[in-house]
């Protein structure tokens, strides 16, 4: 093992089971910190592998490392990505069985990163034909749009999931992909009503704004300034030097086209992101009563036309709340505070769905066609999780309470099955 790896390979240990001082938290910790300080981000417990974000680019994703990679013994060569990525495809090709990549950790930990590398991985080194790579590609645009979609910039992270993706990769007998289907949980809804300081809403809505066509922008009755929109200055920061909106438009209009978005379904999709920023403006006054009535006519003209719903229907249903009791429909004014409330649970119930029809969309064109690849009977699944990162804020949501706690359950799960799996390995063999 050692003699087909360099000097720099074999600082530290490079398998934390071979750790001298294996229950001390400090050796775990310095054996990491030595290896990271020679840009050495990866290492091994066992079958599992330990990743450190180096907040920089690497060159270790070339090609070269690929085939560096590629079907070669697991602890031949040093720890990486690709050793994992290439072991589950071969135990899946060999065995006939299918395969599960769990990805885990804090927000920030570079989890998303990885999922993308992973994909790449298969990308490049899978068997190819001209149908496969129409599905390699789509598989690959699948991502930008889901982060423009469901990714914000967060306190820890520029690039944070707020929503867990569970990713299937169907490989055919021969071991080419040739579908995927893409299963999302818990998106971060309460986001696009209300932002911590220092944080963004979902990054779409200023891609579209600073990237947006000129005669898009209008159609949609939208200005270039993010600052004009209720929903997306809760957090003071709707520009940051780090993120460059309008390159990630191209690159999510680019991934809209692969993944056989026509321009109407394109022009339905931002009729409803520019719906969102539209409702976060709409304003309310309490009338004598105390009732809440709308002030922004301008509003709700453009809502009627984006949403295609009649302009006076919408109104009265802001203002108003219908309740039946006893089998008799009675309808009842709302005050100020219960028309904001009903106002911004609109644009949480109008982004959630979107979302969904996305993922659902994504997953058509991902969508295995039988007719296109013979001997689909064998085909044998990859799966790969990337859930969303453990993040604690001045104000949690719900939602964010529910991600730090699926996270909590993960990592447990990981000790579970990992680290105890190899204890009672070791002790029935009898090894100290």
């Amino acid at each position: 093992m050692e003699s087909a790896l360099t000097a720099r390979d074999r600082v530290g240990v490079q398998d934390f089971v071979l750790l001298e001082n294996f229950t001390s938290e400090a050796a775990f910790i310095e054996n990491l910190r030595k290896r990271f300080k020679e840009n050495l981000i990866y290492t091994y417990i066992g079958s599992v592998l330990v990743s450190v974000n180096p907040y920089k680019e690497l060159e270790i994703y070339s090609k070269q490392n690929m085939e560096r990679y590629r079907g070669v013994s697991f602890y031949e060569v040093s720890p990486h990505l690709y050793a994992i990525a290439d072991n589950s495809y071969r135990s899946l090709r060999t065995e006939r069985k299918d395969q599960c990549i769990l990805i885990s950790g804090e927000s920030g930990a570079g989890k998303t990163e990885a999922t993308k590398k992973i994909l790449q991985y298969y990308a490049v080194t899978c068997p190819a034909s001209q149908q496969v790579e129409t599905v390699k590609d789509r598989l690959l645009q699948s991502n930008p749009v889901l982060e423009a979609f469901g990714n914000a910039k967060t306190l820890r992270n520029d690039n944070s999931s707020r929503f867990g993706k569970y990713m299937d990769v169907q490989f055919d007998y021969r071991g080419a992909p040739v579908g995927g289907h893409i299963l999302n949980y818990l998106l971060e809804k309460s986001r696009v009503v209300h932002q911590n300081h220092g944080e963004r809403n979902f990054h779409i809505f200023y891609q579209l704004l600073e990237g947006g066509e000129e005669d898009l922008l209008r159609r949609l009755g939208l200005e270039k300034n993010p600052q004009q929109y209720h929903y997306l200055v809760k957090g003071h920061c709707a520009r940051v030097s780090s993120i460059n909106d309008k390159n990630d438009w191209k690159v999510v209009r680019r991934a809209l086209s692969i993944i056989s978005f026509n321009d109407n379904e394109v022009e339905d999709l931002l009729s409803i992101v520019a719906s969102v920023l539209h409702l976060g403006n709409v304003q309310f006054a309490a009338d004598e009563q105390g009732n809440a009535q709308v002030t922004t006519e301008n509003q709700i003209k453009y809502l009627a036309r984006l949403l295609a719903v009649e302009g006076s229907v919408l109104r009265d249903a802001l203002i108003h709340k219908k309740i039946i009791a006893k089998g008799e429909e009675l309808i009842s004014p709302l005050n100020l505070e219960q028309a904001a409330y009903a106002r911004d649970a609109l644009a949480k119930a109008i982004y959630g769905r979107t979302f969904s029809w996305l993922v659902n969309k994504v997953n058509k064109s991902l969508a295995y066609k039988e007719g296109e690849f013979p001997g689909w009977r064998s085909t044998t699944v990859l799966g790969l999780l990337d859930i969303y990162g453990f993040e604690v804020f001045q104000h949690n949501s719900f939602e964010q309470f529910c991600i730090n706690y699926c996270n909590e359950k993960l990592q447990q799960l990981f000790i579970e099955l990992t680290l105890k799996s190899e204890q009672e390995e070791y002790e029935s063999e009898g090894i100290a």
